[in-house]
């Protein structure tokens, strides 16, 4: 007999940000910024726990409230500037294992600066990794609106390409269309299993699944992008999830 996967939503939610101070707090819409990543964790079919990562203690009681579970705090030294998901996630999991005796099957990622999604997509990215017990990891990834072969470094005095690509001489001056598919990680959802995290210490791993998306991806870093953002969270309230106009997509 079949027992369903064990999934676990983990939102990463530290109190300090320069750009937006008490950022994951900041209200949109009516509620906080990190409600929306909670509230659509709940709502997925697949997802079976939802936890929050944070060292903030106002954060931990508003995520509560919200219906997610916050078990124990983060450490000040995961919760800086520069710490790295890794760092965040390692500590989540062997907590959650070395206290509870906690474990699941994969860890769905989801950021709280981009509140802008919609449940179906969640699923249907935990539904593809499921179906590649190979994979390592997921990543929402997006086309970019400019090619990396047509960038460029510098050295000393000199500009330098950025990319090559094998057999093509001069691909900076090829046609985008000839040049290789490339794409963008926009922080949508991410998925990782467990055993990356913790034997690896790594967030992807070798075998990543690209979950290709085309609709708009929204992320909240600097102050001008609260009002498209409160616009596009109307709009997918409403139903809405291509809006006529885009303001400060990411």
């Amino acid at each position: 007999m079949s027992t369903s996967p064990e999934i676990l939503a983990l939102i990463p939610a530290r109190g300090g940000s320069k750009s937006i101070p008490r950022k994951n707090l900041l209200t949109l819409n009516g509620k906080p910024l990190i409600a929306y990543s909670i509230e659509q964790a709940l709502a997925s079919r697949l997802i079976t726990r939802v936890m929050v990562s944070t060292d903030d203690e106002e954060i931990a009681d508003v995520a509560r409230s919200f219906g997610a579970d916050v078990p124990f705090m983060r450490p000040a030294a995961f919760a800086l500037d520069d710490s790295p998901d890794i760092d965040v996630f390692r500590h989540a999991l062997t907590t959650l294992r070395d206290r509870v005796g906690y474990q699941c099957d994969c860890v769905v990622h989801l950021r709280p600066t981009g509140p802008v999604r919609q449940v179906t997509r969640i699923d249907e990215a935990i539904e593809l990794f499921l179906s590649h017990p190979e994979a390592d990891s997921l990543r929402s990834v997006t086309a970019p609106a400019q090619t990396p072969h047509k960038m460029w470094t510098r050295r000393g005095a000199y500009l330098e390409p950025l990319l090559l690509v094998d057999g093509v001489v001069e691909p900076h001056c090829q046609p985008r269309q000839s040049l290789p598919e490339v794409f963008w990680q926009n922080g949508y959802v991410d998925i990782v299993r467990p055993a990356v995290v913790i034997e690896r210490g790594l967030m992807c791993g070798d075998r990543i699944l690209p979950f290709v998306m085309h609709e708009p991806v929204y992320e909240l870093d600097y102050p001008e992008q609260i009002a498209a953002v409160e616009s596009a969270l109307r709009d997918l309230e409403r139903g809405v999830t291509t809006p006529s106009v885009l303001r400060h997509p990411v």
